[in-house]
């Protein structure tokens, strides 16, 4: 309550010719909350909430910039108080991709979604973000057996098991960092995409971006941990971003098969990651909504393992930690 009184007072100081109502606009996984002000005159602003304990503000204000430039529609810094870890943003709208996405809207959607990306991406510039490297990409996987493997499924590894998980983790990365370099927004999918009427999509949610591997934010987008597509229409998106990717320079890989083997090896490793998260999430954090999407991540992950033969021994570890999935799909 303390906060929310300390967020009344801020905005009646920055806007003291109106009055205002404060709503829940949106919570995410971390300690940052987001309310949206609704002004007499009609206007709407969104207040971020980012506890200066938990959260530091400058980097959403420093990848808020990069986004400006690459000429994205993300939410613009109207004020900001760093001492209390308060920042008032533009208002993109209450609708997030995941609210309305269908067969008929998704292509469109997608379609809009990867441009924006393609933007942001011909942006990038090497040293003004952290590297998405080895040691991170690690650390992130190590997730899954900290937090899936010993706190959800209660189960110790061996040490036959834990070879097979670091030589895993010691191919993906191998793959990821060998892949062309790029800003990464790092959650780049349905929840923190917004419809717009102009300039769509709206991005969110971009505060941990880094400089990394090409295909991360796209294997976000397609491969959702929220929502589930034909693995033909997957396909269908990836093949019109990299076309897009192609005209525009970037650094994809100019065989097709390529491409897709370093999207999916991608996956695998945000895919072993999210697992992690959302255990982490349920453990730790005591927030149980997650516990319903692990099931699409780990179909995700197991597809990938078993489709190319040097992961096929995470899949016969995945068999050996949970009953087999039968899972079907396409082959190369």
């Amino acid at each position: 309550m303390q906060r929310l009184q300390q967020i009344e007072a801020w905005l009646k100081q920055l806007h003291p010719e109106q009055t205002f109502q404060l709503s829940p606009a949106s919570a995410d996984a971390s300690f940052r909350r987001y309310f949206r002000a609704t002004f007499s005159d009609g206007r709407t602003l969104i207040v971020m909430d980012a506890p200066p304990e938990h959260e530091d503000c400058r980097p959403f204000i420093h990848v808020a910039q990069l986004l400006e430039e690459a000429g994205v529609n993300a939410p613009k810094i109207l004020a900001q108080d760093l001492e209390r870890g308060f920042l008032l943003l533009t208002d993109l709208g209450g609708t997030t991709y995941l609210a309305v996405l269908n067969q008929a809207n998704a292509t469109q959607l997608y379609r809009d979604a990867c441009k924006a990306l393609v933007s942001i991406q011909l942006a990038s510039k090497k040293g003004v973000l952290p590297d998405y490297d080895a040691a991170l990409l690690t650390r992130e996987m190590q997730l899954f057996p900290d937090w899936y493997v010993a706190r959800h499924l209660g189960v110790t590894l061996t040490p036959s098991q834990q070879a097979v998980i670091k030589q895993t983790f010691d191919t993906l990365n191998a793959n990821i960092l060998a892949q062309g370099q790029v800003t990464v927004h790092r959650d780049y999918h349905s929840r923190n995409l917004m419809v717009c009427d102009e300039q769509n999509p709206g991005i969110l949610d971009f505060q941990d971006a880094v400089y990394g591997a090409i295909s991360y934010d796209l294997v976000s987008l397609l491969k959702d941990a929220y929502i589930e597509w034909e693995e033909e229409q997957i396909l269908d998106w990836a093949i019109r971003y990299w076309e897009d990717a192609r005209k525009a320079s970037l650094p994809v890989p100019a065989n097709l098969a390529d491409f897709y083997r370093d999207f999916e090896w991608m996956g695998a490793q945000r895919h072993i990651k999210i697992l992690g998260i959302f255990a982490r999430l349920y453990h730790r954090d005591g927030k149980d909504g997650y516990l319903k999407d692990m099931p699409l991540v780990m179909k995700y992950l197991r597809k990938t393992c078993e489709r190319y033969s040097e992961l096929r021994p995470m899949l016969r570890l995945l068999d050996e930690l949970e009953p087999k999935q039968t899972i079907t799909g396409m082959s190369f």
